[in-house]
């Protein structure tokens, strides 16, 4: 179930979040655009404004874009190339349909409780060796930022045996902070697994 609160904020800061998100595509998108078959069919999962399906577009691969922001969705579909729908998490196809998926800053968004079992989505709507791109905020628990949005935070061993238990093994992972939409410095991780 997707958090109203959460999809709310991202409605009413669309143009916020489009102006801090626009930028030429980052290493770790580049990575997974690499990683994928040419002419791959891939899965921008939680996709905000549609700025990586459009760099996955305009690489050649068949790009879809989902986020159950109604705003976000639309904004994602204007991108050429893209195909954008409003769903949630729950919405993931139950067999394999894509190449890969680029879940960046969006599955921390679910409760914990609720993580495993989309990683176990992931997995299924994955083609086999297909690749998951996943982009998190490191920590403990859950709680909301300071502009009222939902997150579950993670440790990487908890994300490695989660990962693992679902069958994807990790092949990259990077460290860093970023200062965010609600203005904070936060520490995240971003990884890449094969099922």
């Amino acid at each position: 179930m997707a958090d109203q609160e959460t999809l709310a904020v991202y409605d009413a800061k669309i143009e916020d979040y489009k102006a801090l998100t626009v930028a030429q595509p980052g290493a770790a998108l580049k990575r997974f655009i690499a990683a994928l078959p040419q002419g791959g069919h891939a899965l921008d999962l939680g996709c905000g404004p549609g700025f990586a399906a459009a760099a996955m577009a305009a690489a050649g691969l068949q790009a879809t874009a989902t986020d159950a922001s109604p705003e976000m969705a639309k904004a994602a579909g204007q991108h050429p190339g893209v195909t954008a729908r409003c769903e949630t998490f729950a919405d993931l196809p139950l067999s394999p349909t894509y190449d890969g998926i680029y879940a960046n800053f969006s599955l921390l968004h679910g409760r914990k409780a609720d993580f495993p079992g989309y990683i176990a989505a992931c997995k299924a709507a994955l083609h086999p060796g297909g690749v998951l791109h996943l982009g998190l905020k490191l920590g403990e628990g859950e709680d909301r930022d300071a502009i009222g949005r939902f997150y579950s935070y993670y440790g990487e061993a908890e994300l490695d045996q989660i990962l693992a238990d679902a069958g994807f093994t990790v092949t990259w992972r990077k460290t860093g902070h970023e200062v965010g939409l609600a203005g904070t410095d936060d520490p995240f991780i971003l990884m890449q697994a094969h099922a």
